[in-house]
């Protein structure tokens, strides 16, 4: 749909289960742009339950989207016109952007000697977006790019990222590679040319996006934080400059319940309403429609973020308000570059540090996951007092959100492990697994700012790890030893 437009809303393909195999899953939008809330999804699945017939129109001709304009198609028996609308979307969806940030900054920060950059689309869709934002309105180089031409298998299983179109350690190993950030998040020396000063990747879709700075990792959780914390160099968020929503700069910011608490931490200092939502981004939506919230910034570990300027996330969105915080922060170019670890490392001096990690367990089978869920629910109450050693627990649940907008309340939503020295251990079941279950597990170990804030993720919370695996009989239950990916 393009911005004005009016159609049915989109639906497309899902990776999440659903008909007889499991393979028929559908994601669904409503007319706000947004995925669709439990409310609307639950009526449509009570409604399939009575479909009596399925009508197709099987001689519907042929319409050539690779040309802008309007076809009109009228039926046999001439009782009804269709008007097919082809248009560029990547048109509507810079001018959305150019409504968000002010690209003149940026444009000069590309023209700095000193500032270089790359980009990897992983071979999906994001591609023509990245050549027209990058390239013809920023000046970057055709060679800062990567992968920009869209492929039906992403680049398959000869490509760098294997036909996976994640932008993660894992995945996203070409761009990583040039950047100089290991698989574990680590800085790479030794390379011939220096790495460039800032790199990002997009996902298939491109909704997704992961930052790099020169052999620097920035994690979805603080990459949402530092947003957050310089929205004001954002002319979006800017007071008296709102464009979509109330006017007087941020109104209203929120995470999903496993990202790490590090907004959590900006919002409390800056007095921005803060809201902690179930993993989802249609829960998100409520509160990108409610004016008083808006203008809004959210995000998830997933390496998901973005504002209500649309109501989905969007990657482009992350990476040109880091690239408006980067060029606010360097307005002389006589002057040494301030760069994207010196802004999350500043960040980090600031608030403290959330050291965090996430271990996937895919493929496990289903009942023996939900049996090890059902039993860390039902000791919720109940663990001994000595289970948490060294950790003093503070609370032990499984997270329910009551929707502040509508009244609605989601139940399940994750284990939480809650200790009063600000780290956590959550567990959650993912429905994007193509076999069996996908168990996630997400540690989360905060540092204050006066402590040892350069120690690695990985090693700071394998401790919480350990105890995770205990409390949850993980291995008893999955036969698990290793998780299949650490992120």
């Amino acid at each position: 749909l393009g911005v004005g437009g009016w159609g049915p809303p989109p639906g497309g393909g899902s990776h999440n289960p659903g008909g007889i195999d499991e393979d028929f899953g559908i994601k669904y939008n409503c007319e706000n742009g947004g995925p669709a809330p439990e409310k609307v999804t639950e009526l449509i699945f009570e409604k399939s339950k009575t479909i009596s017939e399925i009508v197709s129109a099987e001689d519907f001709p042929e319409i050539d989207i690779a040309t802008i304009g309007s076809t009109k198609i009228t039926s046999a028996d001439g009782s009804r016109t269709v008007q097919v609308d082809v248009f560029d979307p990547t048109e509507d969806h810079v001018s959305v952007l150019a409504g968000c940030f002010d690209l003149d900054p940026i444009k000069k920060l590309f023209a700095r000697q000193d500032f270089s950059f790359c980009y990897d689309s992983l071979s999906g869709v994001q591609g023509p977006y990245a050549r027209k934002v990058f390239c013809e309105i920023l000046g970057a180089k055709a060679s800062s790019l990567l992968n920009c031409e869209p492929k039906e298998d992403f680049g398959g299983p000869g490509s760098a990222s294997h036909g996976h179109a994640d932008p993660n350690l894992a995945n996203a190993r070409e761009l990583c590679d040039i950047m100089g950030v290991s698989k574990e998040g680590r800085a790479i020396t030794g390379q011939e040319q220096e790495p460039p000063v800032f790199g990002a990747a997009a996902d298939g879709d491109a909704d997704r996006n992961m930052i790099l700075g020169r052999r620097f990792f920035v994690t979805p959780s603080d990459s949402l934080a530092v947003i957050v914390d310089n929205s004001e160099l954002i002319p979006y968020f800017k007071p008296h400059k709102g464009l979509f929503g109330s006017k007087g700069g941020i109104k209203g910011a929120a995470r999903s319940m496993p990202t790490s608490c590090a907004l959590d931490r900006v919002c409390k200092a800056k007095n921005i309403p803060f809201f902690e939502t179930p993993t989802g981004w249609k829960f998100f939506g409520n509160l990108m429609d409610t004016p008083k919230y808006t203008p809004f910034i959210c995000g998830e570990e997933s390496f998901g973020t973005g504002s209500n300027h649309v109501r989905e996330k969007d990657g482009m969105w992350a990476v040109l308000a880091w690239l408006q915080i980067i060029a606010a922060k360097n307005p002389d170019p006589t002057k040494p570059l301030v760069t994207v670890e010196e802004i999350v490392q500043e960040h980090w001096k600031k608030y403290g540090r959330n050291y965090y990690a996430r271990y996937d367990y895919e493929g496990v089978d289903l009942d023996a996951a939900k049996n090890m869920m059902a039993r860390m629910a039902e000791m919720a109450d109940k663990w001994p007092a000595d289970s948490f050693a060294p950790y003093t627990i503070e609370k032990a649940d499984m997270f329910a959100y009551d929707d502040p907008i509508d009244g609605s309340v989601s139940k399940n939503q994750g284990i939480r492990f809650i200790f009063t020295d600000g780290s956590r251990i959550v567990f959650r079941m993912s429905g994007t697994g193509v076999v069996g279950a996908t168990v996630r597990m997400y540690l989360e170990k905060y540092e204050a700012n006066t402590g040892d804030l350069d120690q690695h993720p990985l090693e700071v919370v394998k401790p919480l790890a350990d105890l995770a695996i205990k409390l949850s009989d993980l291995k008893e239950f999955t036969g698990r030893d290793e998780p299949s990916v650490i992120t």
